[in-house]
This record gives C-alpha cells, structure tokens and sequence, in this order.
C-alpha cells in the first residue's frame, strides 16, 4: 500500500501554485508516497465567498482525514512563524495520532526572527529563546514523531518554493514507511 501524504504549507499562495505541487508531487511519487496537495483550483468563481472558503476547507479536511501522514512547509509565512493555517493542520494530524513530518526553507531560529520583528518598541517582552527553527508548540509536535524540522543544512535560506529541503523530509517520511510491518 502506498502512504499518503498531505503536502500542507503556504505553497498554495505561489503564483505558480498548481505547477509547484506538480513538482511536489513528483518527489514524493519518486520515494514511493502519494502526495496530495490542497490546491483550490476547483474553487467555483461563480460562489460566494462564503461557498469557496467553505468548499475549500472542506475538501482539505477530507484530505487530512484520508492521509496517512502529513509534510508540512512551516518556512516563515507573513511574519517570523509558519503560516497559520498550516499550524492548525499539523495540530489536527497531532490530534488524530498522525505521523508530523516538517521542513523548513530558513534556518534562522525563531527567537531572532520575532526580535527583528518586534523591534526596538518591543525589546522588553519575553521571547523564547530556545534556538527552535519556530514556536516550541510547533517543534514539539514534529518531533512527536521522532523527527526534526528539516533545515536547509548549509545555513543559507532558501525561497518559500525552494524544493530540496522537502526532498530531504520526504526521503525521511519514505524511510519511516520502509520501517513500518
């Protein structure tokens, strides 16, 4: 049986969204997953807003609930943490005892990433300060599963669409399924 991977993560924003989960695709067909991508080009531009948000959370909840394991894109999205919907797919995969497999394009910790964003006006406040690719929640519930959030491991960041870091993740979700009865 071939597993199933959900490929979440703020991807779906790219301009060329449709070829880039093409790609993805490809690279988890190569290491013997299926990939299932929640692209919204099925959306119904004739609805209403309220008919598309509600069909595609839908559909990608009925992704979730027939995948195996979920790879999720946590680089930054729209500030210094991965993008929120993506956040509450992975807590739905930890909630339903799911394997978490995680990357991520930059290898900027989290603390010096929310510095930089706060700024001056904010130097005061507390921050983690664990040197975690992200939000200790987030970190926590990939490593749940025994793995790391992958990084680019020549500590350069790459862009949101860069793929060899979700190459090296979905090598490792294929070598967890080569372990498995």
């Amino acid at each position: 049986m071939t597993a199933t991977a959900y490929l979440a993560g703020p991807d779906v924003f790219l301009p060329n969204a449709v070829a880039h989960a093409a790609r993805k695709v490809e690279i988890c067909r190569r290491f013997g997953l299926r990939g299932l991508p929640p692209l919204n080009e099925d959306a119904v531009p004739a609805a209403t807003e309220l008919e598309v948000w509600q069909a595609i959370y839908g559909k990608d909840v009925a992704m979730m609930e027939k995948s195996d394991i979920i790879i999720a894109n946590l680089t930054p999205f729209a500030g210094a943490s991965a993008d929120a919907g993506t956040l509450i797919e992975v807590g739905w995969f930890l909630g339903k005892g799911k394997p978490i497999f995680g990357y991520s394009n930059t290898s900027e910790n989290f603390e010096s990433r929310m510095r930089r964003q706060l700024g001056a006006d904010h130097a005061d406040l507390g921050i983690e300060g664990f040197h975690l690719p992200d939000n200790l929640m987030i970190v926590g519930a990939v490593h749940s599963g025994g793995y790391p959030v992958f990084l680019p491991t020549d500590g350069n960041a790459r862009g949101l669409g860069a793929l060899d870091v979700f190459e090296t993740c979905v090598e490792a979700a294929a070598r967890y399924f080569a372990r498995r009865p």
